[in-house]
Formats: structure tokens, C-alpha cells, sequence
């Protein structure tokens, strides 16, 4: 374990159950300057954590500004807990010390690989899922927990093809991860649905199998429509609008997972902060139904 690693991290805002907004860096002055007495504009937000390692400067800056008036979740995206060398300490220490300081609700990373010998590749790869990649994963996650100490919210991925050296499907990976390594799960809608569209799973199966009592957050987000017919893949750019059949896969999952603080991710082609807003608005209504027990269609 790292020496100068925090022994317990708590958080000072925990993540409301309720829909949250991604932080963008182009949104960061508007929530950054808003006066004390400004009407919140969003219930939580969510950061991706590799944007915010630097030792200072304006951007943390604006981050303490952030932290003060909004519960922050940590997203990270270069922990690699597929690594089979391991996970890097340096970049375990940088993650500590940005934990430490804006005290997130929750942290969550990949089920995903992007390092090797050191090197880091700008993507999320994807993993066979076998006996030795469950050693692996597990063994990193609990390296990550005892380091952070405390638990780390593990994503789905999008996935566009299927390893044949897998032994199981991919919800069994993720429930035996729960038990071996104690971590939580973060369940991303779109991913499933993208994942079953492009590999002809059934939704509805993956969401049965999944863990419940281990969701602890739910992402929602737009993707965007390759090619056409039989050569038609969904690639997860969250890059535009939540298309009617991830709110539809959303709805049934607040009605097995039950309600969970729900993220609106947006990336790329970015739009105005009022755009997000009306997508975590349109989450919040079925948050509100689903806990009402209404029966409903988005």
C-alpha cells in the first residue's frame, strides 16, 4: 500500500438519489461563479477524475468552487483494472490525493484494460471473460479499495465484439467480481443496450441476472448508429440524446435495480449546460414515478 495513501476517505455530500449531471470543463466557470445564493443546477455532478491530477492551477481551483456548492461522484477512466501487471502506484497515489481532496460520494472506474508496460492507450478494451481475468480484476479492485479504503463502483462496458475464449456471460463476471472483491457496481443502461444490440443478447436477461443489492449508481447516455442493416453496429460516443429504447431498458431497471443516483453522461459534441439539465430532468420524472410505484411509459 501506498504510505501516504489515506487511511479512510468519507464523503462530505453523498451522492443524493436523484439525477446528476456530467462536469464538463466548458460548464466549469458557470458553477464555479454561481453566488451562494443561486439556485443549485444540478443535484451532483460527476468528474471524470484522470481530467483533475494536476498538482494545481486554475482548473482545481474551480473545482474547490464546484466542491462547495454541488456532491461530487469521481469517474475514473485510466485505472486499468484489467491489467494483468498490475495497477500503477503512481497513478493510484494521484487518484488518493484528488479523493482526498474534494471528498467525492462515490468513485467508480471500467471493467476494462488501457495499460500495459507502463503505457497508457486512449481507449477502454475489452476483457475475456475467464476464470484467470476474474483472478486479476478482483485482485486489482481490492489493491484500488485498500489503497482509496473504501468501495469502488465497477462500470459495465459497452462491448462490440464477443471473446469465444470466454466462459460466461458477462453479468456472471460481474456478480462473481461482487462476491470476490467486495466492490460495488455501476450500472450503465446505454452500455447494455448497445452491448446486446451489437452482440444479440437479450436486455431484459442481463438485467435479471445482475446483483442488485450491489448497484449503487446508473448512468444513462446517448450513442450514436453506424452503417445499416446486417453491418449496423451502436457505438457508445455519448455524443447526443437518450434514444426511447435506453429510457424504456432505464425504466425497467428502476423497476428491478430499484432507484439509484442516476448520471446524465455527455462527452463529446457537448452541448449547452440547459440541454443536460432537460435529460436529467426527464430521468428525475421516472425516478420520482418509479418511486411513487407508478407504472409507466417514457
Amino acid at each position: 500500500m501506498l504510505q501516504d495513501a489515506p487511511a479512510n476517505l468519507s464523503s462530505s455530500s453523498p451522492i443524493p438519489v436523484a439525477a446528476g449531471v456530467g462536469l464538463r470543463l466548458q460548464h466549469m466557470p458557470l458553477l464555479a461563479s454561481d453566488a451562494d445564493d443561486a439556485p443549485l443546477r444540478a443535484a451532483w455532478l460527476e468528474l471524470h477524475s484522470e481530467n483533475f491530477l494536476n498538482a494545481g492551477g486554475p482548473r482545481l481551483a474551480m473545482l474547490d468552487e464546484v466542491a462547495v456548492r454541488y456532491p461530487l461522484s469521481c469517474h475514473g477512466v485510466g485505472l486499468s483494472l484489467g491489467s494483468a501487471q498490475g495497477l500503477d502506484a503512481a497513478h493510484l497515489k494521484r487518484l488518493a490525493h484528488l479523493f482526498n481532496r474534494v471528498k467525492p460520494g462515490l468513485i467508480s472506474e471500467h471493467l476494462s484494460w488501457s495499460v500495459v508496460d507502463g503505457a497508457y492507450l486512449n481507449d477502454l478494451l475489452p476483457l475475456p471473460y475467464t476464470e484467470e481475468t476474474l483472478r486479476v480484476v478482483a485482485d486489482n479492485v481490492k489493491h484500488a479499495q485498500d489503497v482509496f479504503g473504501r468501495k469502488l463502483l465497477v462500470e459495465n462496458p459497452s462491448s462490440y465484439v464477443q471473446f469465444t475464449a470466454s466462459t460466461g456471460p458477462e453479468w456472471e463476471f460481474l456478480s462473481r467480481l461482487v462476491d470476490m472483491s467486495g466492490c460495488g457496481l455501476l450500472l450503465d443502461v446505454n452500455n447494455i443496450y448497445v452491448s446486446a444490440t451489437n452482440n444479440g443478447l437479450d436486455a431484459a436477461t442481463y438485467l435479471a441476472n445482475i446483483p442488485v443489492a450491489a448497484v449503487g449508481e446508473i448512468h444513462l447516455a446517448g450513442h450514436s448508429v453506424d452503417g445499416e442493416g446486417d453491418d449496423q453496429v451502436l457505438i457508445d460516443t455519448h455524443s447526443t440524446y437518450v434514444c426511447d429504447p435506453v429510457w424504456a431498458l432505464y425504466a425497467e431497471t428502476l423497476r428491478h435495480v430499484g432507484v439509484k443516483p442516476t448520471l446524465m453522461e455527455w462527452d463529446l459534441d457537448v452541448p449547452a449546460f440547459e440541454e443536460l439539465q432537460k435529460e436529467a430532468a426527464r430521468a428525475q420524472v421516472l425516478m420520482d414515478r418509479a418511486m411513487q410505484g407508478v407504472a409507466h411509459a417514457p
